[in-house]
């Protein structure tokens, strides 16, 4: 099976060797994504502004593998501060209300960096075949 990297640009990238997502046939995985801290629309203390920002970005990731939101089959989010369950559940929400993947909300000592309140990966099986397969 043909296996497709997903690369965002993130000097991360390189400098761990890992991709943004990997598909291999209809299974999606996407890396633990954090929110891109801006100091206005997203804030190192808004744990919702966080959570949506990271899904948002997903869904572009997902869209670029021939996917969607509707294919996430589960979700896994870290966070610093289990007290913010509720900010995190209702950006959750807004996405996945419908949809109802399997999930897990564990409480970490810390991300990569102060500013990250929230990390989530992502694992989905698309429901359509890859643009481009191999052999076909």
């Amino acid at each position: 099976m043909k296996r497709e990297n997903i690369l965002t640009g993130s000097p991360w990238e390189d400098k761990m060797g890992y991709c943004r997502a990997v598909r291999i046939g209809n299974i999606i995985e996407v890396s633990g994504t954090v929110a891109i801290v801006d100091g206005k629309k997203v804030k190192a203390d808004d744990a919702y502004a966080q959570t949506l920002n990271i899904l948002e970005r997903v869904e572009k990731v997902l869209e670029d593998l021939n996917a969607g939101m509707k294919d996430v089959i589960r979700t896994r989010i870290f966070t610093t501060d289990v007290s913010t369950f509720e900010a995190v559940a209702t950006a959750h929400s807004k996405f996945f209300k419908d949809i109802k993947p399997t999930t897990g909300f564990y409480g970490i000592n810390q991300l990569v960096a102060p500013e990250y309140l929230v990390e989530i990966e992502f694992t989905a099986i698309a429901s359509e075949k890859p643009l481009i397969q191999e052999g076909l």
